[in-house]
């Protein structure tokens, strides 16, 4: 399958269309659920009786409402979510050795290395490809340049290469919460305390109105780091 085919085939389509494309050609597929922007494809996919697999990342760190929001999910679409968990020897050796807290000294990196990073590599061994719901304008620093089909230099897939498809790319803010509020999809409560971007309580603050949606994610560091590790290595095919 070439990337380049599927990103001239592909780029121009809404993401209902980008969906059902993917699903006709693509096996071994997951959808990655965090926030509101993952909903809306699971939303989408599950009306379209594409019936999919769907996993999420478990930090054990995560605020009690995301726990919750997790369940309300499962349930409204009567579907199971792959819950993810860290490695608990790694884990543990890093909190005895550093604490719980040494992301705010050391910086992130190890931490998502360990709770996101290594369990998502594990579960992607096993996929030809995943769907993730980042956009264009979540950051200028890191996602500016996203397209909907890439190849994942990050992680390695179930023959090798893995792709990525990022359907709502090109969607903004507005059009993800319109979807949501017109068909009443479920959403996480911390939304509409402030919180954009979503991720380990002790890392995620709210954000006001003229802030980049990242800039509530690990504040004490510089805008250009705002991503944990999944997102970070990806090449764009043109």
């Amino acid at each position: 399958m070439s990337i380049q085919t599927l990103q001239a085939e592909l780029a121009q389509k809404e993401p209902r269309e980008i969906l059902k494309s993917i699903y006709s050609q693509v096996d071994n597929i997951a959808i990655s659920f965090s926030g509101a922007e993952d909903v809306v494809l699971i939303d989408m996919a599950c009306k379209l009786g594409l019936k999919p697999t769907v996993f999420t990342l478990d930090t054990g760190r995560l605020h009690p409402e995301t726990y919750r929001f997790m369940q309300t999910v499962m349930d409204h679409y009567q579907l199971q979510i792959a819950v993810l968990a860290p490695e608990q020897e790694s884990l543990n050796k890093l909190t005895q050795e550093k604490g719980l807290f040494s992301f705010y000294k050391d910086g992130h990196k190890e931490c998502c290395g360990i709770r996101k990073v290594a369990p998502l590599r594990r579960y992607l061994g096993g996929l030809s490809a995943w769907i993730t719901g980042q956009r264009r304008d979540q950051s200028k620093a890191t996602r500016d340049s996203l397209d909907v089909v890439e190849l994942d230099g990050a992680f390695s897939g179930k023959d090798g290469e893995l792709i990525k498809f990022n359907p709502l790319c090109h969607w903004s803010s507005e059009q993800v919460w319109n979807y949501i509020r017109a068909l009443e999809v479920p959403f996480n409560p911390l939304h509409s305390q402030g919180f954009i971007s979503i991720g380990c309580e002790p890392c995620t603050r709210p954000t006001l109105p003229h802030q980049d949606p990242r800039e509530g994610r690990w504040w004490w560091e510089e805008a250009d780091n705002k991503e944990c590790g999944l997102h970070s290595s990806s090449i764009i095919s043109k």
